[in-house]
């Protein structure tokens, strides 16, 4: 399955909305298949914030490990933004390509 996280806007910064954001996820999350791979598409947004990012990708990350896959990015943002939640939570994203 792939998520644009685009739909939940393109300046992506707050703890709260990433929270609700991730909350608004679950039932399709839960329609997950135990061998299907999430792949989260950066395209579109334009800012994300660590806080947001923690809210809703480090979530991911814990529940479904080696199924969440990142498509690449060259967003600015979005990259520092993964490096830091790497450092701070000692584990790696899985980088599609």
């Amino acid at each position: 399955m792939k998520l644009q996280l685009e739909k939940f806007g393109t300046t992506l910064i707050s703890r709260e909305l990433g929270s609700e954001a991730f909350k608004a996820f679950q039932p399709t999350l839960r329609g997950l298949s135990r061998d299907e791979a999430l792949e989260i598409d950066f395209s579109g947004v334009l800012t994300l914030s660590p806080s947001w990012a923690d809210e809703f990708l480090s979530p991911l990350r814990n529940q479904l490990n080696d199924r969440l896959l990142l498509l690449p990015s060259d967003n600015l943002s979005v990259l520092a933004t993964l490096r830091i939640l790497q450092e701070a939570n000692k584990w790696s994203f899985r980088i599609k390509g």
